[in-house]
């Protein structure tokens, strides 16, 4: 069971996450999905069949914890928005799809379910959103040595709206189901690729001065052969 925080009632909302889905190549402009493309393509990503794809990942791996465990050093975060249904309707929360970048060079759905995807528990509910979603901002930050660093940046323009992602997932209303959570596509990073020893992910509400955020640790396991 997760517990979110809405954050203009105070009201405290638990779901079981029991479908977990990571949308890939999710860019509302082509251009900007092809550049992800390249991107992911220098560590030897093959190419995706269509866009978007709708990845399937164990619903246990969402997690509000304030740190993950990963395998290796060959990891990074990636800030997305992320659905969650519930039965007083859809919430918008932020997150990472913290994706293994070895794997990810063979089978970019192993990588996807290899780690944990981090979440913050403060939420918006969608109707409070939607009609001026396109306002929205999201950034995260990178800790590397010890400094907080700019990773990502930019507009949800450069993603689906949520009414046409969902509408591409086969639903006709941008409406989850209670128990369903959608992490909903990412932003090029800025600079390289990169693991880290912290991830925060933001997303800011212009229009209300309102803001979501996340902060997590990661600790490296050691890969014994």
């Amino acid at each position: 069971m997760t517990t979110f925080h809405l954050a203009d009632t105070r009201e405290n909302i638990t779901i079981e996450i029991r479908q977990l889905v990571i949308a890939g190549w999710a860019g509302r402009v082509q251009a900007a999905i092809d550049e992800h493309i390249e991107e992911l393509k220098e560590i030897g990503v093959t190419p995706p069949s269509e866009t978007p794809l709708f990845y399937r990942v164990a619903a246990n791996q969402l997690t509000t914890a304030p740190e993950i465990q990963v395998l290796g050093g060959q990891t990074s975060g990636e800030v997305e928005v992320v659905l969650i249904g519930s039965d007083q309707g859809t919430l918008v929360s932020i997150g990472s799809d913290h994706t293994d970048r070895e794997a990810e060079a063979w089978s970019v759905a192993h990588s996807k379910q290899v780690c944990a995807k981090p979440v913050g528990v403060q939420a918006w509910r969608l109707n409070q959103v939607i009609n001026h979603w396109d306002e929205l901002q999201m950034a995260s930050y990178a800790t590397i040595d010890g400094e907080e660093v700019l990773y990502q940046e930019g507009p949800v323009t450069g993603l689906l709206h949520p009414t046409e992602l969902l509408k591409r997932f086969g639903l006709e209303k941008p409406e989850l189901a209670p128990g369903q959570a959608m992490l909903c596509g990412t932003l090029p990073v800025i600079g390289e690729l990169r693991p880290a020893d912290a991830f925060r992910v933001v997303l800011k509400d212009p229009v209300t001065g309102q803001e979501l955020q996340h902060r997590y640790a990661i600790q490296t396991l050691p890969v014994i052969a």
